[in-house]
Order: structure tokens, then C-alpha cells, then sequence
């Protein structure tokens, strides 16, 4: 069933900004439909907001991995940049290439040492152009970050831990047009919610690629550790050039500058480890020093305990967080609490150096009650109904950009959800989402504008735990869809095609063409019909996250469009990125400039990782990819 019903707009609270203008005329509305509909069935591929968004700065993200016969190198393809712009490669003073590369963003340069030295120049209206950053070499075919793991301790409790690196994300901290790294370290006793205990603080690092650590904030002991009590976002909200860190904090967390957020001796755990009292904050943090910049009443505030569905402590601390461009052209702060029953949303803006709350969603509220109990444990963001301003997919059901309830299917919580343009011969974008109750479709696959159900897997009366959707198999137009608790490969229209992967977990762009590879564990596959074959076994590292088997981050961080994965090392010394050894002739602008794209880097490590999809559809037979509409401040 879905709901399109959209409440009036409130008016915003004082000092949160005014509504936007312009409303929703049923006949503009009519008319932009009718209009993306011619567009699609000539071109089927999402068409871009009207109004530029704001973006990071970038530079080229030069790379060089070292095989056996050579380096690839590989850079990006800027939105800046001219759609005939060129390339020239160099090595050292020397120049590879006898022509200007224009077909793609990489180059083999045959029999060349690891330690080779490369820049690139474009070369715009037949004028080469000043040369790049030297390229970042990945000698091993992969590059290490080095690591200094926080000191171990012991619980109240007398259990000893140590600490693990866990999930990771990427902004430029220092405004020089390189991503850095922010990464979570995650106690050994680190607990799901569903477990009693105590457990050890929580720390987030910001770190340089040479492995320099700029800042260390430790989150105290009145945040527990675990999957879904810290959702992190590390994007530039206010468009200064540097990243900013938006985390929920409490009374005894530290800053990069060892500044202590409330009330240091404060401690606000009880008997069974859990955290049920005391203040909770939202706090942003300076991306280049750590240093907290300002701190505020967290919303959704716990209230009673009880009213998310139990009074032990579990369905409570159940946090998501994203980031989201819900005016179209600069982004939002989204942070939200429960999904098993009641769900509360709240959007905030960081600008001028101070968070003001734009709206929230309560299922609480007169009219919402119905989209109690349909989130995930992770949401997407994306401009579902293609006006320009994204959208919360909380799972079963979606908010619009302005806080109003969009859709519902009433299909309740699940584990894996894949949000992006995956039938590409239909207009707009598409969900694939696996179900847990036993009642409901164990999974399905709908309009991601209006919520309409298109397909579903047959039942299989399970907590169907795992779920992806991506274009794997060239033999199918568009994405193929599987999960874990049904049998078979589905494509776009619900029909079984054949044996499903072999796993169930992450993807990657990894080889040299448009179909995309299976990521699980510490491996990377290519999906075949009869067997999955082996592109990659990382080397001396550890997945993340039990038995979701997740690496720290994976995507498009450098080089060309094809994506990295970040592994911690077996001993959390290192963070270890493998770029693809694998040579393409497709050219596609950096994903990093794709909105779409980067808010899901972003929201990545919230709750159950999910990897990310871009707006419009890579895959066999692709249209001509779309260039996005951004600018950088």
C-alpha cells in the first residue's frame, strides 16, 4: 500500500529559515512530469537539478598502482572540467602519451617501476594545462595508512579490551583538495544493543593518507560502543573548504584539542552497561583541529525509555545519520532515532558557525503513526520525485524534503536496502529492500518515487537477512536483484534468471568494464553463471562488523570511477586501500561529484553498511553518463 498523501507544511520554528518558495502547483508538478517523461523515453537517465550543488573541492586524485607488468594510472574526470577535455600523462619530465588521452582517465605504462613518478596535465582547446599533484603510489598494488590504536582499559566489570579499527569515512579536512580519512575505533567489547555489558569508549580519528594524524576525539563513557549507537557524518556543511564532523555526543566526550564536552565526571551508565539517563548532545566538529565548534541538545531526545519499544535499553539507542541536499543546492545534517516502532527524523543546518534545526518527523505525530515500525538499519538519500531536493528513504517507507511523510509501503524493518537508477529503461529511480517479519514480502523491488511495489521475490517465511541489487550479469538489461533467504537471480521485472551470487554483502566497480563486482569479507568477485571468479583476496586484513563482514569504507575515494575498499590490517596498525590493477576505456566524471553518490560515502558506516549507487545507471549498455551540476565555494 503506499501513501501519497503529504501534510500542509508547518511553519518553521523562529530562527530555523522560512519556507521555500513557490510551493507545489499541481500544474507545474504536471508539467515537470510530463516534461521528465519525454526526456527519459528518448535518454532514460535521471535528469540533474536546474540549481548547482555545492561540492568539495577536489584535485585529480592522481594514483598509481604497481603490477607485475606495470602501473596503472589513473585520475578523475572533474565536473569542472570541459566535456572534449584531454590528458597528457608524464613521467618524471617525460611525456608517455603520443597523443592526448580523451577516451578514458587511466594509462598502463608498461614494464615501470613501483616507484615511478607520474603527474598529469589536461589539455583544453588543444592547450596542455599546469600539471597535477604527483600521483599517490600504491606499490603493492595497494597503499597503507599508518595507525596508532588508542590504549586499552578495563570495564567497571573488570573486562579487559583493546581497541579495533572499525568503520571509516572521507572529507577534506584541511581544505587542500585531498580527502583525508575519519575513522571509528570500536572497542573489542564493543556491544549490539540487544546485549547487556559494559564496554570501552569509542574514538574518532581524523587522518591525513601519509598516515598523519590531525585530531583524536574520544566520545567518552556515557556513549556505548556498537554498530548502532555512532553514526558519524564528515561532509563540508557550510562550504568553507574544509569538512566538518557531526557526532552525537555526551557529557564527558573530549575534542581534538582535549576540551571536554559537559560534565567530565559524570557517568551515566547503569548496572547492565546500558546509557538511559543524562544529556545527550549534537555536536559539530572542526575537520582540521578536532576542536568542538558547538554542541546542542540532541533531537530526538530519549524521552521515556519504554515508548521505542522496550524498557531494558535496546530499541532506544537505535541511531541512523545522513547527510542530505534537502534545499537543492547546499547540504543537510540528518540524525535520527528507532525504526522497530516509533521513528523520529530531524534535519539540521550547519551555517555561519551555528546547527539550527530545519524539521522534524515524528511518527508521534497526528498522521504519522501508520509509518511507525518501517524503517531499516540504514537509510538512503536520494531526489526520489525529481525536484531537484533529496529525499529520506528510512527503509519501507520515505519523508520528503521538507519533513513531510511521501510514502509507505507497510512492509515493516529489514536488514539491506539498494536505492539508485537500476531499471534504466524506466524514468526515475528504483528501491530493492529484504524484509525480516514473516508476515511481509521477503523482498521487493519498487518505484522509489511513489512507493508502488513492482515485483516481489516468491515468500520464504523468513527473516530474509541480506539483500543487494546491482547490474552484475551482462546477460540482463539493468540491475539483477537476490537475497539471502530466496533462491535465484531476479532482473528487472521480477523474473528468476538464473543461479544467484555467491555472496550477499557489498559491491564494487572493480575490473575493467561497466558491470559491477561482488565486495564480501576481505575478497572481491565477478559474478558468473556457473561460478563466481576471484579479482582480488586482500592481503593481511580484517573485515569489520561480525558477521556482516564489512570493509571500513569502499568507493569511489581516487583515481578514475572505479572504487577503492579500505581494509584495517590484522594487527589495526594500518589502513590498508586497494585501487583496481585493472585497465578501462570508460570514462565517467568521479562519482565524488555525484551527490547522490556522496552522500552514501557518507552514510555508509551508519548501522548496517551499505555500499553506495550513484543517481543515474552504470552497467552493460549504459547510456552516455550524465554530468552533474555542482560548484565548489
Amino acid at each position: 500500500m503506499t501513501d501519497s498523501h503529504r501534510r500542509p507544511r508547518t511553519a518553521p520554528p523562529s530562527g530555523h529559515g522560512a519556507p521555500r518558495p513557490g510551493g507545489r502547483a499541481a500544474g507545474a508538478l504536471a508539467a515537470a512530469v510530463a516534461l521528465a517523461f519525454s526526456v527519459l523515453s528518448a535518454l532514460p537517465q535521471p535528469a540533474y537539478a536546474a540549481t548547482a550543488r555545492q561540492v568539495e573541492r577536489l584535485d585529480r586524485g592522481l594514483i598509481s598502482v604497481h603490477t607485475s607488468s606495470g602501473n596503472l594510472v589513473s585520475w578523475r574526470w572533474l565536473a569542472g572540467d570541459p566535456n572534449d577535455v584531454a590528458f597528457n600523462v608524464y613521467r618524471g619530465s617525460g611525456k608517455l602519451n603520443s597523443a592526448p588521452i580523451t577516451g578514458s582517465t587511466n594509462y598502463v605504462d608498461a614494464g615501470a617501476p613501483d616507484s615511478a613518478d607520474y603527474t598529469v596535465r589536461a589539455v583544453v582547446g588543444g592547450v596542455e594545462q599546469a600539471p597535477s599533484e604527483h600521483a599517490i603510489q600504491f606499490r603493492a598494488g595497494y597503499k597503507d595508512v599508518p595507525l596508532t590504536p588508542p590504549a586499552g582499559g578495563t570495564t567497571p566489570d573488570g573486562v579487559s579490551y583493546t581497541y579495533e579499527a572499525n568503520d571509516a569515512s572521507v572529507g577534506d579536512l584541511d581544505g587542500d583538495g585531498r580527502l583525508d580519512l575519519v575513522l571509528k575505533w570500536q572497542p573489542t567489547n564493543a556491544k549490539d544493543n540487544s546485549q547487556s555489558g559494559y564496554t570501552g569508549d569509542t574514538y574518532l580519528d581524523g587522518i591525513r593518507l601519509d598516515g598523519t594524524r590531525l585530531w583524536r576525539v574520544g566520545l567518552g563513557r556515557n556513549i556505548r560502543s556498537g554498530a548502532h549507537y555512532t553514526q558519524f557524518q564528515v561532509y563540508d556543511y557550510d562550504g568553507d573548504g574544509t569538512a566538518e564532523v557531526a557526532v552525537k555526543t555526551a557529557d564527558g566526550a573530549v575534542d581534538g584539542t582535549g576540551k571536554v564536552i559537559g560534565d567530565a565526571s559524570a557517568d551515566h551508565r547503569n548496572s547492565s552497561g546500558y546509557v538511559l539517563s543524562g544529556p545527550e548532545y549534537l555536536t559539530v566538529f572542526n575537520g582540521q583541529s578536532g576542536a568542538a565548534l558547538q554542541s546542542v541538545a540532541y533531537d530526538p531526545p530519549r524521552g521515556t525509555v519504554s515508548s521505542w519499544g522496550d524498557s531494558y535499553g535496546n530499541r532506544v539507542d537505535r541511531f541512523l545519520a545522513a547527510t542530505a541536499y534537502l534545499d537543492g543546492r547546499r547540504p543537510s545534517v540528518i540524525m535520527a532515532r528507532g525504526y522497530y516502532t516509533r521513528t523520529v527524523i530531524t534535519a539540521w543546518d550547519w551555517r555561519d558557525g551555528r546547527l539550527t534545526e530545519r524539521w522534524r518527523f515524528d511518527t508521534n505525530d497526528s498522521g504519522n503513526s501508520a509509518y511507525a515500525g518501517q524503517g531499516n538499519h540504514q537509510m538512503s538519500v536520494a531526489d526520489v520525485d525529481g525536484d531537484g531536493r533529496d529525499e529520506i528513504v528510512y527503509g519501507a517507507m520515505a519523508v520528503d524534503d521538507n519533513g513531510a511523510r511521501l510514502w509507505n509501503t507497510g512492509q515493516g524493518h529489514g536488514d539491506a536496502m539498494h536505492v539508485g537508477d537500476l531499471d534504466p529503461a524506466r524514468p526515475g529511480l528504483e528501491e530493492f529492500k529484504v524484509d525480516e517479519s514473516t508476515s511481509k514480502y521477503p523482498a521487493w523491488f519498487a518505484d522509489a518515487r511513489t512507493g508502488q511495489i513492482l515485483w516481489r521475490q516468491p515468500d520464504c517465511a523468513c527473516d530474509n537477512g541480506r539483500g543487494v541489487a546491482a547490474d552484475v550479469y551482462a546477460g540482463s538489461p539493468g540491475a539483477e536483484s537476490w537475497s539471502s533467504g530466496v533462491s535465484g537471480l531476479y532482473d528487472v521485472t521480477g523474473r528468476n534468471i538464473g543461479r544467484k551470487p555467491s555472496s550477499g554483502n557489498f559491491l564494487s566497480w572493480w575490473d575493467g568494464d561497466t558491470v559491477r563486482e561482488l565486495l564480501d569479507g576481505t575478497h572481491i568477485d565477478k559474478y558468473g553463471t556457473g561460478a563466481d571468479t576471484r579479482l582480488l583476496t586482500g592481503a593481511g586484513v580484517h573485515s569489520n562488523n561480525g558477521t556482516k563482514a564489512t570493509p571500513a569504507l569502499s568507493g569511489d575515494i581516487l583515481g578514475d570511477w572505479r572504487e577503492e575498499v579500505v581494509w584495517p590490517t590484522g594487527d589495526n596498525r594500518a589502513l590498508r586501500i586497494y585501487s583496481t590493477p585493472y585497465q578501462t576505456g570508460t570514462r565517467i566524471t568521479t562519482l565524488l561529484q555525484d551527490t547522490q553518490y556522496r552522500t552514501a560515502l557518507a552514510w555508509q558506516n551508519t548501522g548496517y553498511n551499505q555500499p553506495p549507487h550513484p543517481s543515474f545507471f552504470i552497467g552493460n549498455a549504459m547510456p552516455t553518463p550524465p554530468r552533474p551540476s555542482v560548484y565548489t565555494p
